[in-house]
């Protein structure tokens, strides 16, 4: 009698630096590359923002399991570590907040598309036939979010874990309202509707910040906001859109890491 057994997959991490004529600084990024690539696999490409968190998971082990008995799947992760001056570059494009944050979101745009994905690809050396995602973590969900949806044409689905979508034009001292959040008016502004899918996810202990003060977290309430004004464009749950709450889940590494696989299979079927 004949068994086959389905080896477990090696994940090899390989880092770089990039030296960016937009950001003016080297960027330190992690390549996550499943071994054996033959070429004539589905070849799937993600980016996450916070790579320094991402190292800080098992993730060698998330993306061996997610593998597992995926003969012709194999997804490729490149994790961006973020620079000193993280809370300038990470932000929405073209609109920083009310603390002058996000500044250089529109830059750290120019690096992702032009200088990053061209980098990525050339490493890779090999076409990518799947889908290209772009996740992160607080407010590097927010900056992958804002990326991806003002440029669809280079990414598929879109990853935010605990997003900063609190990112607001006015300090909640200074005759703050809800439409001074700045990527909910920017969603609400976009007259196109970019094809893509979206995977949101909060902790119900995030924070404990409340503003309106409904016995929902700011947090939750923020990225139900944000799912809201998705369906109102047209996209649809569960295909295009999917919310994920997680109880008890923080703002935290830990908690990310732990949501990390069902993002995974929801995002690129694994």
């Amino acid at each position: 009698m004949m068994y086959t057994t389905i080896l477990p997959l090696k994940i090899n991490t390989n880092s770089y630096k990039i030296q960016s004529a937009h950001l003016k600084h080297e960027v330190e990024i992690d390549i996550y590359t499943p071994e054996g690539i033959l070429g004539n696999e589905k070849i799937e490409l993600l980016l996450l923002n916070d790579g320094q968190d991402v190292a800080k998971m098992n993730f060698n082990q998330i993306l061996e399991h997610a593998h597992h008995g995926k003969r012709n799947h194999r997804l490729i992760v490149v994790a961006i570590k973020a620079s000193e001056e993280r809370l300038l570059e990470y932000g929405v494009a073209g609109v920083a907040d009310f603390k002058g944050r996000g500044a250089k979101a529109n830059l750290y745009t120019d690096f992702i598309i032009k200088e990053l994905l061209p980098f990525a690809k050339k490493k890779i050396a090999m076409p990518i036939t799947g889908k290209i995602g772009f996740a992160g973590f607080s407010l590097g969900g927010l900056s992958a979010f804002d990326i991806a949806w003002n440029n669809p044409s280079a990414f598929d689905v879109v990853g935010v874990f605990s997003g900063a979508f609190w990112w607001r034009k006015k300090d909640l001292t200074d005759g703050y309202t809800d439409a001074d959040r700045i990527m909910h008016a920017r969603i609400e502004s976009t007259a196109s509707k970019p094809e893509m899918k979206f995977w949101l996810m909060t902790g119900t202990e995030d924070e404990k910040a409340d503003r309106n003060k409904n016995m929902i977290i700011d947090s939750i309430d923020d990225t139900i906001d944000v799912v809201k004004l998705l369906l109102n464009k047209g996209y649809k749950r569960p295909d295009n859109l999917f919310y994920y709450e997680k109880v008890g889940g923080k703002h935290d590494v830990p908690t990310w890491e732990s949501v990390m696989p069902a993002f995974l299979s929801w995002a690129f079927g694994y």
